[in-house]
């Protein structure tokens, strides 16, 4: 072979070595990226071949594929009670992708998780059509309908959250102003156009109250405070008068704060007459006495400063680390710098009736296949022991003396054992210019076992009603109370 003849056969050699050396690097090392790539429209179609799986309420599908005609895109979702359903669903959107269970389960949903391939060669095999594997949620349809058609009945930006206090199980989430996740699951310029409306709502119907927005949880947070305190041995005598004046002057300050009842009511008065009367004075020397490090404390036991997945990411609520002492003791009344989301309330109130063991809160029961074969079981886990059966109970004693015969009766339930605690929360930068939020945290017992606990949050900043009408017991208790009887069958 002549020398120019032997060049061009080393370099054509090394081309084809080249190509071999990139098709291996595709095929092997990147194929997981590529196929995984948003902008891989063959993969894109590929999910939307097929019918989703469902997610299960009660044992019925609260979603649904259908088929698109002249599209590539075969099958887009549908959603039963949409607007419902949508904090717990999320949406699965052939332009917008997927979120809440939707998102987080998506693999198994779209038929694309590893632990369904057998039934994909089964499905070959049979010529049968595949579909996804299907999720098994821990939500009470009734106590779900209740929550949503409460809100809306009130036409009220808010949230409700109810826990099975002994296992975490949520029984019911429900936020409004909400959408409907159908209306834009498909590829159109129609459906695209109504996201963005959507999306630019002032109302925010997309975003969910219940688990993603905080706010100040007012005085349903004075559970906690009172939790606190017994715990630390602050006080060591619920009954036993507390010393803390009516209206009450903030440590190192000239800041005078009173109560919503006349003061002579609160002067000095016991912990549980304090909680009755939900008195601003009692907790907020509480907090004082106890201390910014050890009120921290407890509130993480319960969940504060930390994200929770349910399995759905939630937004941590916070209780500062930096705080002065007229900042820690303001927290006592669940004012000042603290944040809450509407779970860490029910989270705090389960706490409490499950004597003192805060359940991780979850929603999912059951991932399932498509030939109905378990693939995982979800079984309750604790959280911590965030306070002794001692100070719970202790707290619970003062929740249903507080719902007995104080601020909390519009959650009273025959034949129930209720506990409850109002709270109407001041926000903003000049809170004599905003409409207070109104929460309402109770939970019901029968015999030895506790049921539901609730936490009501409403935002009446759109409702037609006087400002001095807002107030927890007047706006949430109610709610609370249906949701609770909904849950016991009543």
């Amino acid at each position: 072979m002549n020398r120019p003849l032997r060049h061009i056969a080393v370099f054509c050699g090394l081309l084809v070595l080249a190509l071999m050396v990139r098709g291996t690097w595709i095929q092997f090392v990147q194929a997981d990226a590529l196929a995984s790539d948003k902008h891989n429209r063959r993969v894109v179609i590929s999910r939307f071949a097929e019918p989703r799986g469902n997610i299960i309420v009660g044992g019925k599908p609260i979603t649904d594929s259908v088929e698109v005609a002249g599209s590539d895109f075969k099958y887009k979702r549908v959603f039963k009670d949409g607007p419902m359903y949508a904090p717990i669903t999320g949406y699965s959107s052939q332009a917008q992708g997927t979120t809440f269970l939707e998102g987080v389960y998506d693999e198994l949903l779209s038929g694309k998780d590893k632990r369904l391939f057998l039934n994909r060669a089964k499905d070959i095999i049979t010529g049968d059509k595949p579909r996804g594997g299907d999720v098994i949620t821990t939500i009470n349809e009734k106590a779900q309908r209740v929550a949503y058609k409460s809100l809306t009945d009130l036409k009220a930006n808010g949230a409700v959250v109810a826990l099975e206090p002994a296992t975490g199980k949520i029984l019911a989430m429900a936020s409004t102003p909400s959408y409907d996740p159908s209306v834009f699951s498909g590829s159109s310029f129609a459906e695209g156009r109504k996201f963005k409306e959507l999306d630019n709502d002032k109302s925010k119907p997309l975003n969910n109250r219940a688990t993603r927005e905080i706010y100040p949880p007012g005085s349903t947070f004075k559970i906690l405070t009172a939790a606190a305190a017994l715990e630390h041995g602050t006080v060591g005598d619920i009954n036993a008068p507390s010393g803390a004046p009516a209206p009450y002057t903030l440590p190192n300050t000239r800041t005078s704060v009173g109560n919503d009842v006349p003061n002579s009511m609160c002067d000095k008065v016991s912990m549980k007459v304090g909680m009755q009367w939900s008195c601003n004075n009692v907790f907020l020397d509480a907090a004082k006495n106890v201390g910014v490090d050890k009120m921290r404390e407890t509130a993480e036991k319960f969940g504060f400063n930390k994200e929770i997945f349910t399995p759905v990411r939630t937004t941590a609520s916070g209780y500062p680390e930096k705080l002065d002492k007229p900042q820690t003791a303001l927290t006592g009344m669940g004012q000042g710098s603290l944040t809450s989301t509407p779970l860490q309330m029910a989270m705090v109130v389960a706490g409490i009736a499950n004597d003192g063991k805060v359940m991780n809160p979850y929603m999912v029961d059951e991932l399932r296949g498509p030939d109905l074969s378990t693939l995982e079981k979800f079984a309750p886990k604790e959280y911590s022991q965030a306070v002794s059966e001692r100070t719970a109970k202790l707290v619970q004693e003062m929740m249903v003396n507080t719902a007995e015969n104080g601020t909390a009766k519009k959650a009273l339930i025959d034949g129930v054992t209720v506990g409850a605690k109002t709270g109407t929360a001041q926000h903003g930068a000049n809170v004599r210019d905003e409409r207070p939020y109104a929460w309402f945290v109770a939970y019901a017992k029968k015999g030895n076992e506790t049921p539901v606990a609730v936490a009501v949050f409403v935002d009446p900043k759109d409702m037609d009603i006087p400002r001095a009408e807002i107030a927890g017991g007047k706006l949430g208790g109610p709610i609370a109370k249906k949701v609770m009887e909904a849950v016991l069958n009543r």
